[in-house]
């Protein structure tokens, strides 16, 4: 990480999301709660994908690997919140914080990317969808994937030097229940605008062309549904898109009001509730709204549940 000035601090305290006992009791079981959720949800929804032929289609490669970082989002933030609400250790060391920022930053910049590449997926399934299995080969797949992975790499590595750069001498306290940017560089005794500057244009670059992306593929879907005639038609065309729509909808949401302002208007209440949100609610929700308003994961479920009876039954 480079050398570091000897007066700097070589850990931090999380403050965490409250004082009370009790709240903080009532908080870890319900994050917990929804942590085990996440997990089983999302491996659930990777191993269904996995065993079922059926489902070894470019929409459901994306949607494993969108639980893949769902998963792995969650395990980043909440098992430390968890000891943090449960226990009086409320510590955490400079190379820790860092490490759970990078993964934190990292994951969540692949997820926008593999948005706006589900996106595109349903573009091209509802737009031309003659050409659907030639334009998303699996070549294609692989390469929006591996793009998006290292969206999420460069933007992550970025941040982490950046900050790595800062000196932290004066406080140690960090406001809030893990290592997010706004509060770190809020404890910063060095000026920190042209570091402000710089997440801000890498973070708004890759949520504005994720944006972008997904807009565009929108408008070009709502204008071919409206062109179908039949009433059927338009209401698959619909549903094939919803859980998606809903998806982008609640995660873009949080974090852009969240992330896309000054440290300096860094708001402990508001900006904590939108990050357990997006932290933990979001992962735990995805796989729940791709699999309830989708009939193909819950036949798949269906049809790997008998597989598991029969081989049970013949032995």
């Amino acid at each position: 990480m480079g050398s570091r000035n000897e007066t700097d601090v070589t850990d931090f305290i999380l403050v965490g999301l409250t004082d009370s006992e009790v709240t903080r009791r009532v908080l870890f079981m319900l994050f917990l709660l929804i942590y085990l959720i996440t997990v089983l949800g999302n491996a659930g929804m990777i191993l269904i994908i996995r065993l079922d032929p059926q489902l070894h289609t470019p929409m459901y490669f994306f949607l494993s690997h969108l639980s893949l970082l769902d998963f792995s989002y969650s395990t980043v933030i909440t098992p430390k919140t968890l000891e943090n609400l449960l226990t009086s250790n409320k510590y955490i060391s400079f190379t820790g914080c860092l490490t759970q920022m990078y993964f934190f930053v990292f994951l969540g910049a692949t997820e926008y990317s593999l948005l706006s590449s589900m996106a595109y997926d349903r573009y091209v399934a509802i737009c031309s969808p003659l050409h659907y299995p030639v334009i998303m080969c699996t070549r294609v797949c692989h390469a929006l994937i591996t793009g998006s992975y290292l969206v999420g790499f460069i933007d992550s590595l970025t941040n982490v030097l950046c900050v790595n750069s800062l000196h932290f001498c004066n406080s140690k306290v960090i406001y809030h229940f893990f290592c997010d940017l706004p509060p770190i560089l809020s404890l910063s005794c060095t000026d920190v605008r042209d570091t402000e500057i710089m997440i801000f244009i890498l973070a708004g670059s890759t949520i504005t062309v994720s944006l972008i992306t997904i807009i565009g593929s929108y408008i070009s879907i709502l204008s071919t549904i409206l062109k179908i005639k039949s009433t059927s038609g338009k209401r698959k065309a619909f549903s094939v898109c919803a859980s998606h729509f809903l998806g982008v909808t609640i995660y873009y949401g949080t974090t852009i009001f969240t992330y896309l302002k000054p440290s300096k208007s860094y708001s402990l209440g508001k900006d904590q509730v939108a990050s357990v949100f997006y932290t933990m609610v979001i992962p735990m929700l995805n796989p729940l709204i791709y699999s309830l308003r989708n009939k193909e994961v819950k036949n798949a479920l269906m049809r790997v549940m008998q597989k598991r009876a029969d081989s049970r039954h013949l032995k």
